[in-house]
Protein backbone atom coordinates (compact mmCIF):
# COMPACT_ATOMS: atom_id res chain seq x y z
CA UNK A 1 0.00 0.00 0.00
CA UNK A 2 1.17 3.46 -0.65
CA UNK A 3 1.91 6.40 1.56
CA UNK A 4 -0.93 8.53 -0.54
CA UNK A 5 -3.49 5.11 0.39
CA UNK A 6 -2.48 5.15 3.76
CA UNK A 7 -2.98 8.56 4.60
CA UNK A 8 -6.08 8.31 2.45
CA UNK A 9 -7.56 6.03 5.42
CA UNK A 10 -6.33 8.54 8.20
CA UNK A 11 -9.32 9.47 10.39
CA UNK A 12 -9.84 11.05 13.49
CA UNK A 13 -13.53 11.46 15.28
CA UNK A 14 -14.56 14.67 16.67
CA UNK A 15 -17.52 14.59 19.42
CA UNK A 16 -19.16 17.57 20.96
CA UNK A 17 -18.82 16.35 24.54
CA UNK A 18 -16.55 14.53 26.56
CA UNK A 19 -16.48 10.97 26.69
CA UNK A 20 -17.26 10.12 22.95
CA UNK A 21 -21.02 12.21 23.75
CA UNK A 22 -23.23 13.91 21.64
CA UNK A 23 -23.03 14.91 17.90
CA UNK A 24 -19.99 13.78 16.34
CA UNK A 25 -17.97 14.63 12.86
CA UNK A 26 -15.57 12.43 11.28
CA UNK A 27 -12.88 13.85 9.13
CA UNK A 28 -9.91 12.07 7.18
CA UNK A 29 -7.83 15.74 5.94
CA UNK A 30 -7.42 18.61 7.12
CA UNK A 31 -10.04 21.27 8.65
CA UNK A 32 -9.72 24.72 8.72
CA UNK A 33 -12.79 25.25 10.66
CA UNK A 34 -15.09 22.60 12.40
CA UNK A 35 -17.94 25.34 13.82
CA UNK A 36 -19.71 24.76 10.52
CA UNK A 37 -20.24 21.26 12.23
CA UNK A 38 -19.69 21.24 15.85
CA UNK A 39 -20.51 23.90 18.20
CA UNK A 40 -17.73 22.67 20.14
CA UNK A 41 -15.11 19.80 20.66
CA UNK A 42 -14.37 18.70 23.55
CA UNK A 43 -13.53 14.73 22.90
CA UNK A 44 -11.70 12.35 19.44
CA UNK A 45 -10.96 9.43 18.95
CA UNK A 46 -8.07 9.27 16.27
CA UNK A 47 -8.98 5.81 14.37
CA UNK A 48 -5.85 6.17 12.20
CA UNK A 49 -2.90 8.01 11.39
CA UNK A 50 -1.22 11.47 13.44
CA UNK A 51 -3.21 14.72 13.75
CA UNK A 52 -1.92 18.17 14.83
CA UNK A 53 -5.61 19.85 16.52
CA UNK A 54 -5.47 23.81 17.39
CA UNK A 55 -7.82 25.71 19.84
CA UNK A 56 -8.64 27.86 16.94
CA UNK A 57 -9.64 28.22 13.96
CA UNK A 58 -7.14 27.80 10.48
CA UNK A 59 -4.34 26.20 12.24
CA UNK A 60 -4.29 28.79 14.85
CA UNK A 61 -3.71 28.92 18.77
CA UNK A 62 -2.09 26.22 20.58
CA UNK A 63 -1.25 22.67 18.75
CA UNK A 64 -1.34 19.70 20.03
CA UNK A 65 -0.27 16.22 18.45
CA UNK A 66 -2.60 13.48 18.51
CA UNK A 67 -1.65 10.08 17.54
CA UNK A 68 -3.76 6.66 17.07
CA UNK A 69 -5.76 6.44 20.63
CA UNK A 70 -8.53 7.72 22.08
CA UNK A 71 -8.98 11.32 24.17
CA UNK A 72 -11.54 11.60 26.40
CA UNK A 73 -11.50 14.59 27.79
CA UNK A 74 -8.51 15.68 26.13
CA UNK A 75 -9.44 19.30 27.98
CA UNK A 76 -7.76 18.16 30.99
CA UNK A 77 -4.90 16.22 29.61
CA UNK A 78 -3.63 19.21 27.98
CA UNK A 79 -4.44 22.34 29.80
CA UNK A 80 -6.30 23.61 27.06
CA UNK A 81 -8.16 26.61 27.74
CA UNK A 82 -10.84 26.08 24.76
CA UNK A 83 -12.37 23.25 22.66
CA UNK A 84 -10.85 21.96 19.12
CA UNK A 85 -11.75 24.26 16.38
CA UNK A 86 -9.10 23.21 13.23
CA UNK A 87 -7.13 19.82 12.62
CA UNK A 88 -4.23 19.31 10.36
CA UNK A 89 -3.79 15.72 8.90
CA UNK A 90 0.17 14.34 9.23
CA UNK A 91 1.00 12.42 6.21
CA UNK A 92 2.78 9.26 6.28
CA UNK A 93 6.46 9.79 5.56
CA UNK A 94 9.12 6.54 5.35
CA UNK A 95 12.65 7.98 4.59
CA UNK A 96 15.63 10.02 5.95
CA UNK A 97 14.80 13.21 8.22
CA UNK A 98 17.04 16.27 8.01
CA UNK A 99 16.38 20.00 9.14
CA UNK A 100 18.11 22.68 9.84
CA UNK A 101 18.04 25.02 12.56
CA UNK A 102 19.23 28.80 13.14
CA UNK A 103 20.38 30.51 16.17
CA UNK A 104 18.09 33.95 14.75
CA UNK A 105 16.05 34.80 12.57
CA UNK A 106 15.82 34.61 8.77
CA UNK A 107 18.65 31.77 8.63
CA UNK A 108 21.09 33.78 10.75
CA UNK A 109 23.95 32.90 13.66
CA UNK A 110 24.98 29.68 14.50
CA UNK A 111 23.48 27.04 11.89
CA UNK A 112 23.30 23.18 12.98
CA UNK A 113 21.83 20.47 10.55
CA UNK A 114 19.76 17.61 12.47
CA UNK A 115 18.91 14.21 11.37
CA UNK A 116 17.54 12.54 14.23
CA UNK A 117 16.00 14.02 17.77
CA UNK A 118 17.20 16.43 19.55
CA UNK A 119 16.13 16.68 23.31
CA UNK A 120 18.50 19.86 24.34
CA UNK A 121 20.00 22.62 21.90
CA UNK A 122 21.55 23.87 24.71
CA UNK A 123 23.60 20.95 25.86
CA UNK A 124 23.89 19.43 21.98
CA UNK A 125 25.03 22.53 20.55
CA UNK A 126 25.98 25.21 22.92
CA UNK A 127 22.60 26.72 21.75
CA UNK A 128 20.21 28.79 23.29
CA UNK A 129 17.88 30.04 21.01
CA UNK A 130 16.40 28.93 17.63
CA UNK A 131 14.53 31.81 15.90
CA UNK A 132 14.52 29.71 12.40
CA UNK A 133 14.60 26.50 10.36
CA UNK A 134 14.51 25.04 7.47
CA UNK A 135 12.70 21.09 6.88
CA UNK A 136 14.03 19.60 3.76
CA UNK A 137 12.62 16.28 4.80
CA UNK A 138 10.52 14.95 6.61
CA UNK A 139 8.13 16.48 9.53
CA UNK A 140 8.94 17.39 12.96
CA UNK A 141 7.59 18.69 16.35
CA UNK A 142 9.26 21.35 18.16
CA UNK A 143 8.88 22.20 21.45
CA UNK A 144 9.56 24.88 23.63
CA UNK A 145 11.71 23.49 26.67
CA UNK A 146 14.00 20.67 26.63
CA UNK A 147 13.54 17.21 26.69
CA UNK A 148 9.83 17.46 24.97
CA UNK A 149 8.06 19.65 26.85
CA UNK A 150 5.78 22.81 26.71
CA UNK A 151 4.09 24.30 24.05
CA UNK A 152 4.80 23.09 20.42
CA UNK A 153 4.67 23.93 16.86
CA UNK A 154 4.86 21.10 13.68
CA UNK A 155 6.75 21.78 10.63
CA UNK A 156 6.28 19.91 7.32
CA UNK A 157 9.20 20.18 4.96
CA UNK A 158 9.59 24.17 3.92
CA UNK A 159 11.43 27.74 5.27
CA UNK A 160 10.33 28.74 8.67
CA UNK A 161 12.03 32.40 8.46
CA UNK A 162 10.83 34.03 11.35
CA UNK A 163 9.28 32.33 14.20
CA UNK A 164 7.88 35.53 15.68
CA UNK A 165 5.81 35.89 12.22
CA UNK A 166 4.21 33.18 13.03
CA UNK A 167 2.65 33.91 15.94
CA UNK A 168 5.20 32.72 18.52
CA UNK A 169 6.83 36.25 19.78
CA UNK A 170 7.09 34.51 23.56
CA UNK A 171 8.46 31.00 22.79
CA UNK A 172 12.42 29.71 22.06
CA UNK A 173 12.32 26.05 20.67
CA UNK A 174 14.54 23.88 22.80
CA UNK A 175 13.81 20.27 21.58
CA UNK A 176 12.86 18.57 18.32
CA UNK A 177 11.46 15.48 17.33
CA UNK A 178 10.57 13.78 14.37
CA UNK A 179 6.96 12.24 13.87
CA UNK A 180 7.80 8.87 13.10
CA UNK A 181 4.55 7.24 14.42
CA UNK A 182 3.07 4.42 12.68
CA UNK A 183 -0.13 3.89 11.11
CA UNK A 184 -0.83 0.11 12.52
Amino acid sequence: MSATDMNMMSRIVFYEDRNFMGRSYECSSDFADMSSYLSRCHSCRVERGCFMVYDRPNYMGNQYFMRRGEYADYMSMFGMNDCIRSCRMIPMYRGSYRMRIYERENFGGQMYELMDDCDNIMDRYRMNNCMSCHVMDGHWLMYEQPHYRGRMMYMRPGEYRNFMNMGFSNMRFMSMRRIMDSYY
